[in-house]
């Protein structure tokens, strides 16, 4: 069965022919090409500081059979750019569940992360000078890119925190502070940062505090001094740097919308990558299904004199990871239709709830895989160590689950606690009303 066969039925009505077609296209280029060359591209990268310093051939050579067939800049959703593909946010969604499945399937069709949200914040909120200076390149996949918002020394999980000075000399803005988890950073070929700081930070209004920033990687001032590891894993060459700011100087007109709307142009960026993120972790729990099956149908591994897939704790892992992989797509493509029908902010909810849900869920999954391998679960033999400590962060990234449930929390009680109460108010006294009018009392069976 090919992907567009799979499709969700609710879904269904909201895919184009053009979009089932592609789809069945990334599934193809992701399973015979993206996840068969990882290993050369390991090759390829080497060892020690080379990998930090080195672009692999064969992404190239993937990116050259991606663009012959099409499958180039799907992220960005037609009914808010001219730039992209011409692909809605749930078609994409849809197509990123492949791509999630492969460590180079996003870059080699140029919708890899942070590029992807980055080109967003240009497209949507960038002058024409920014659009030719940046995102025409990114675009065409010659830069790369990073976004700096995480600091070391501050709670980043409230961004009104965010420190990082931007301060104004004539027709210069000038950086001081630090950043960390600057994902992208590392690539050699990384040539812009977006970073958020603080401009304005007597402002009465909290929000109206940080700007956000075009920085060239090379600008003198920039110190990049470490690459932090997620779990041991470094993700050469792409990275997530430790990057320090001191008298940095770039022209006033690298701000991006104006001073002062650092929070709107960032909420207007997370708000659509989360989903991208979503649909993504979709597709790294579905291989971790893919290679559970593959272990407890593996004659040679018998436990008790019994192949796994004959004990039956191991088939209701496979059984309910089914169903919560499921679900949790369900939710992710309605929180992709909401924003199609409207925008990030119409579709808060929406994309708190797979935000939340998502990596919860796959972490899960990953897990039954990984204990279904033994110890081969946690070592580089399979993929599965590597998934999950992928996946993990997924929960801190793009705001921590709790700031998602606290923000759903308070939504979702003061959207319905009027009605609520009263509704069961009137419920009650009804029911009190009918029973009056019966003669009848009410007798306990306790």
């Amino acid at each position: 069965m090919s992907a567009s066969t799979r499709i969700p039925t609710i879904a269904l009505p909201f895919v184009s022919d053009r979009a089932k077609k592609t789809l069945d296209q990334v599934e193809q280029f992701v399973e015979k090409e993206c996840i068969p060359a990882e290993k050369l591209f390991q090759a390829q990268l080497g060892e020690g500081d080379q990998r930090w310093a080195t672009y692999p051939a064969v992404m190239e050579t993937l990116k050259t059979k991606a663009r012959q067939q099409g499958l180039w800049n799907m992220f960005l959703p037609k009914n808010h750019y001219t730039q992209g593909a011409g692909f809605t946010n749930l078609e994409y969604g849809l197509m990123a569940e492949y791509l999630g499945k492969s460590k180079l399937a996003s870059e080699a069709t140029n919708n890899a992360a942070p590029d992807t949200g980055n080109m967003e914040v240009i497209a949507k909120y960038g002058s024409e000078a920014q659009k030719q200076q940046w995102l025409a390149p990114l675009l065409d996949g010659k830069i790369r890119s990073a976004f700096l918002m995480t600091e070391p020394e501050v709670a980043s999980s409230d961004a009104t925190n965010i420190q990082l000075n931007i301060r104004r000399e004539g027709n210069q803005s000038v950086l001081n502070g630090s950043k960390w988890w600057s994902s992208g950073a590392g690539d050699p070929r990384c040539s812009v940062y977006l970073v958020m700081g603080k401009s304005d930070p007597t402002n009465k209004d909290p929000y109206r505090q940080q700007s956000v920033i075009l920085v060239p990687a090379d600008t003198p001032g920039i110190t990049v001094h470490r690459m932090l590891s997620v779990y041991g894993y470094d993700d050469a060459p792409h990275g997530h740097g430790h990057i320090s700011f001191k008298d940095v100087r770039v022209p006033v007109s690298n701000i991006v919308l104006g001073e002062g709307r650092g929070f709107e142009i960032i909420q207007g960026r997370l708000g659509p990558g989360r989903i991208h993120h979503a649909m993504r972790t979709i597709g790294a729990a579905e291989k971790a299904i893919e290679w559970l099956i593959a272990r407890i149908n593996d004659e040679r591994k018998q436990t008790f004199g019994k192949s796994l897939s004959s004990h039956g704790v191991i088939l209701e892992w496979l059984a309910k990871s089914r169903i919560e992989v499921d679900a949790a797509r369900l939710i992710v493509l309605n929180a992709a239709i909401k924003i199609d029908q409207g925008d990030a902010k119409s579709a808060l909810k929406e994309i708190a709830q797979a935000k939340v849900l998502v990596p919860q869920t796959a972490l899960t999954v990953i897990d039954r895989a990984v204990q279904a391998y033994g110890a081969a679960g946690v070592c580089q033999d399979t993929p599965l160590a590597n998934l999950w400590a992928m996946i993990r962060t997924l929960r801190i990234a793009d705001g921590p689950d709790e700031v998602h449930l606290q923000q759903l929390g308070k939504r979702e009680n003061r959207a319905r606690k009027d009605a609520v109460i009263e509704k069961l108010d009137w419920q009650r006294a009804e029911a009190e009303r009918l029973l009056a009018a019966s003669g009848l009392k009410l007798k306990s069976h306790l």
